[in-house]
């Protein structure tokens, strides 16, 4: 009787293209984005892009995301506020690619559930080696990052148990025009920030500064906790 032939092997089928979400309002690094990722259909693939808040939470194509490039401003809207609303309507990993120098912002978004962060100048492999790791369930931070962010959220941990006579310390550190802007904030959550601006006479950059300083010296993570504290500690408007 003849020995019978071994199984053949099964074949390796090989993984799915990554289904990447483009969060950006400028039109020219979008296009450069969805080039630069539809450049290796094997590897990566765009199923979506968003370049405004109202276009992002109604995109179908948002809840399909397995990674979603984010940048932190999108059209006069701060992307902190937007990745807890963003992180429930997905199970998309999300990758912040910005320009912003600002490290306790960038922290920040490590924090609000970010998985990666990393600056606009980077080569593109360096971009598509990111979206892999973060696909892949990884992190992608440089070392020193890496290093402030476990400072930072060591920090929001003490400053979430801390007593009620430091918190009137923190309100206590905010100068005259701080609370003023606190105050125009909660009583306008939701405008834009450029509105706001105007509003104060001030430029849009000079207005994310104080809320730089404002959000570090109350402890809070982005406009929303701003107007709740502001409500809570007698800091609203009129």
């Amino acid at each position: 009787m003849p020995a019978s032939s071994p199984p053949l092997p099964s074949p390796i089928m090989p993984a799915p293209p990554i289904r990447v979400f483009l969060v950006e309002d400028h039109a020219i690094t979008l296009w450069g984005l969805q080039r630069l990722i539809e450049s290796q259909p094997d590897r990566s693939m765009v199923v979506g892009t968003a370049s405004s808040r109202d276009s992002l939470y109604s995109h179908p194509a948002l809840a399909q995301a397995d990674v979603l490039v984010m940048d932190l401003d999108l059209a006069g809207v701060d992307g902190l506020d937007l990745l807890p609303d963003v992180l429930r309507m997905s199970a998309a990993r999300v990758l912040v690619l910005t320009a912003s120098e600002d490290r306790a912002r960038l922290c920040r978004a490590i924090e609000r559930g970010a998985k990666g962060v990393m600056h606009k100048s980077e080569p593109p492999q360096r971009i598509l080696q990111a979206i892999d790791q973060v696909s892949q369930g990884g992190a992608w931070l440089e070392p020193k990052l890496m290093g402030e962010v476990l400072g930072w959220l060591t920090s929001a941990q003490a400053r979430a148990s801390a007593p009620q006579d430091e918190q009137q310390a923190r309100i206590a550190g905010l100068t005259a025009r701080e609370r003023e802007i606190v105050g125009a904030l909660s009583q306008s959550p939701s405008d834009k920030l450029i509105t706001l601006a105007g509003r104060l006479g001030m430029s849009e950059n000079t207005l994310r500064n104080h809320l730089t300083t404002v959000y570090s010296k109350l402890g809070v993570r982005g406009r929303l906790e701003l107007h709740v504290f502001a409500a809570e500690n007698g800091l609203t408007a009129g």
